[in-house]
Formats: structure tokens, C-alpha cells, sequence
């Protein structure tokens, strides 16, 4: 088994980088895998203010990290098939001085932390070699404040050995990126709104997750959009799960990006960045917009499966009347029966209606419906969860 040749550059820069990896890299979870699981149960909440801070303390923070970058990681133990990362990028400023970089990596659930240095420079081990991963990095100071997001920056991870590695099982092609990233597409929105041409895959699309850029990071502002989603919109509010309300401003412009997925939980490349814009006409909102969350959990067994769902009324007034509507991702899940509920499906799309007896559901109430139905193969989980025509948050 012969080593891969190494350019005199790249072995210069790994003598920096290998002390790097033995200080404060973690390994990252693994990308790839199968389709998600029952998710985790989220409660909306409001954050509350931060104390006012004292006179002269530092409450400027960092400037965004710059030139997110490939740079050569050191080679690693002879006999090794551990894919590796190596990032470099240009120096935040800051009023006081740079404490610190987090390094975020963008899996199934969105971005989590891989790696804190202090240096401009980091590796990233434990990845898949030849797969491709999409970062970024935040600064921070002594004071804590957090600097905006670089811009996100995908790069495959190589391997320092020269092998055939064994083929992995299941499917491992991810889906093609979005593209025809469009601003601004549908003019009668009363928010942000932008359109895509869809990926594809050599399976199927399941889906795509929408990322918005905040003061501190990149954000999920819209999770688990069907695969035959062309667009996406926002009307005033962060709806990501654990996350604040965040009213828009009229005038103000976003930035975002797509990411498609497939049901093997391959993720495709981020699509181009895409600036949207509020209209300036953009009413200003006093009350909190009607909100609700959908909690889903199924069993299955030999040709059928039992699901129920939790709807529960995050608005500040009674919902009187309510229709769900979701999407069953796999053809042969047909809905057999069901209760608390009308139910009904036209090929992939399921409604349910509200019965007399179960129409309001208060503010802060929680109703719990339920179906049986029929399995021709795998059972997936729904995507798509809308409640009276808006996006619901997933428990």
C-alpha cells in the first residue's frame, strides 16, 4: 500500500496543522445514514432579553470570517482510511481581540459545531473520504459576542493512503444542488419568498431544507419541504423549532440558501446564495402570528402500519376549524381508516378535518388524531405538515 505523494507546500502547511488536530479537534457525526427518525419533541419559545450590560463592557462583536478555503490537513497515520478536512480562512476583527473560531458542519439536522481553535486554520477528521461537507465559521471574543457567519463552503475530504476502499452499502449519491436561484419570484407574497429549479437523484428527492443567515449563523428557516417544492416563503417570523420569533422589516433583504435531500439522508450541495427582499409595503405585525406544531410518531409491521399526530395551537387565540394536510413520501402508504378526524387521500396527499365535536382547539391546546394504513414497502415519515394553509413546526 504506497502513500499518496504530498507537494513540498502542502507538508509545510500540515506541520501546522497536525498540532492543530491533536489539540482541539473532535470528531464530527457522520453525515450520511438512513432516513431520520422520530424527531425530538421543540416548544416554541420566546428568548428573553439579555440584561443590559454594565458601562464599558464589550458588546461589539467580531466581523465575519472571510475566504473560507480548502487548505492541505497533514497526512494521517500510515494505514489509515479516516477521511479529513482542512479549512483555512482570513482573520476576523474585533474592537478588543478574537478569542476563538467555531467550525459548524451541515448534516441531517442542520449545522453543529466540529471544531474550536483559536488559530485561522482547522482540521476536521472522522468524515467519509471522497464525500462532501459544507461548513462554516463564526469568530467570538472574550465577551462572548459572535460574529456573523462566513459564507458556507463545501469541499470533498481526502484520505493520506492510496487504497480502494471497500463499496459502501445502500445508496450514497447525494441529489444534484438546486439551481435557478430566483428572488423575489412571487410578487403578490407579502414577505420574502424565492424559487429554484429542482434537484434531482438517482433514487428519488424526498425534500429540501431551506437556510436563512442570521447575526450569528446560518438558520433552518424552513425544514423538510416536499420534493415537489419550487419556492419558498417567509411571513414575518423565524419558524425553526427552539427558536425566537423574528419580525421582518419592511425594506430589509435576507439571504438564503437550499439544500435538497433523498430518503437515505443525502444531502446535495448548498444551491448559490439568494437575497430576498420585504416588500416595502410589508404590514408590521403586533400580535404574534397564529402558529401550531405537529408531533408524529408511527408503528409498522408487516404490510401496515398505526400513526398518530399531535396538533397543538401555538397562537395566542382559539383556532375555531382546522384542516391538516401532509404528504405520505412512498406510494404504496395508503391511509385505511382513522379517527378524531375526516380523513382523506389523493395520491401522496393526506387531509384530515376537524370533526363537530373536536373544531377549536385553544390557545396553547393540544389535540392528538390518528390513523391506520396500509405499507407496499418502506414507511417513511411524512414531510410537508400544514395546518389551514400554513407551515407548521415539527415536534
Amino acid at each position: 500500500m504506497s502513500r499518496l505523494p504530498w507537494p513540498a507546500a502542502w507538508t509545510a502547511a500540515g506541520t501546522v496543522a497536525a498540532a492543530l488536530l491533536a489539540a482541539n479537534i473532535a470528531a464530527p457525526p457522520v453525515l450520511a445514514g438512513g432516513a431520520a427518525g422520530l424527531h425530538a419533541v421543540h416548544a416554541m419559545r420566546t428568548v428573553s432579553p439579555s440584561p443590559s450590560p454594565s458601562p464599558g463592557a464589550d458588546v461589539k462583536a467580531p466581523t465575519a470570517p472571510g475566504g473560507l478555503r480548502a487548505c492541505p490537513p497533514p497526512p494521517p497515520p500510515s494505514g489509515s482510511f479516516q477521511g479529513v478536512v482542512g479549512l483555512c480562512w482570513t482573520a476576523s476583527a474585533d474592537d478588543v481581540g478574537v478569542t476563538e473560531y467555531t467550525v459548524m458542519l451541515l448534516g441531517e439536522d442542520g449545522f453543529s459545531p466540529v471544531a474550536s481553535t483559536s488559530r485561522t486554520t482547522a482540521v476536521v477528521t472522522g468524515l467519509v473520504h471522497g464525500r462532501t461537507y459544507t461548513f462554516y465559521v463564526v469568530a467570538k471574543d472574550a465577551a462572548g459576542n459572535t460574529s456573523p457567519p462566513s459564507a458556507p463552503f463545501s469541499t470533498p475530504a481526502i484520505s493520506g493512503v492510496n487504497v480502494t476502499p471497500t463499496p459502501p452499502t445502500g445508496d450514497t449519491t447525494p441529489p444534484t444542488r438546486p439551481t435557478g436561484m430566483q428572488a423575489d419570484c412571487l410578487p403578490d407574497f407579502n414577505g420574502t419568498s424565492f424559487c429554484w429549479t429542482p434537484s434531482t437523484d438517482d433514487v428519488e428527492v424526498t425534500g429540501y431544507d431551506v437556510y436563512r443567515r442570521t447575526d450569528t449563523g446560518w438558520t433552518r428557516a424552513g425544514r423538510d419541504l416536499p420534493s415537489t417544492a419550487r419556492s419558498f416563503t417567509e411571513s414575518g417570523f423565524n419558524s425553526t423549532p427552539g427558536q425566537e420569533y423574528v419580525y421582518f422589516t419592511a425594506g430589509q433583504s435576507y439571504v438564503y440558501f437550499v439544500v435538497a435531500k433523498d430518503a437515505a439522508g443525502n444531502l446535495s450541495l448548498p444551491s448559490d446564495l439568494v437575497t430576498a427582499t420585504v416588500p416595502v409595503d410589508y404590514p408590521t405585525h403586533s400580535p404574534r402570528p397564529v402558529g401550531c406544531r405537529v408531533e408524529y410518531t408511527s408503528w409498522s409491521w408487516s404490510g401496515g402500519f398505526t400513526s398518530t399526530v399531535t396538533i397543538t395551537n401555538l397562537g395566542q387565540t382559539a383556532m375555531n376549524g382546522w384542516t391538516l394536510r401532509f404528504v405520505l413520501p412512498d406510494a404504496g402508504q395508503k391511509v385505511v381508516n382513522g379517527w378524531s378526524a375526516t380523513w382523506s387521500q389523493s395520491g401522496k396527499d393526506v387531509t384530515a378535518a376537524a370533526m363537530p365535536w373536536n373544531s377549536v382547539i385553544q390557545s396553547g391546546a393540544s389535540l392528538q388524531i390518528g390513523f391506520n394504513g396500509s405499507l407496499a414497502g418502506a414507511n417513511p415519515e411524512p414531510t410537508g405538515f400544514t395546518l389551514n394553509g400554513g407551515t407548521c413546526l415539527r415536534g
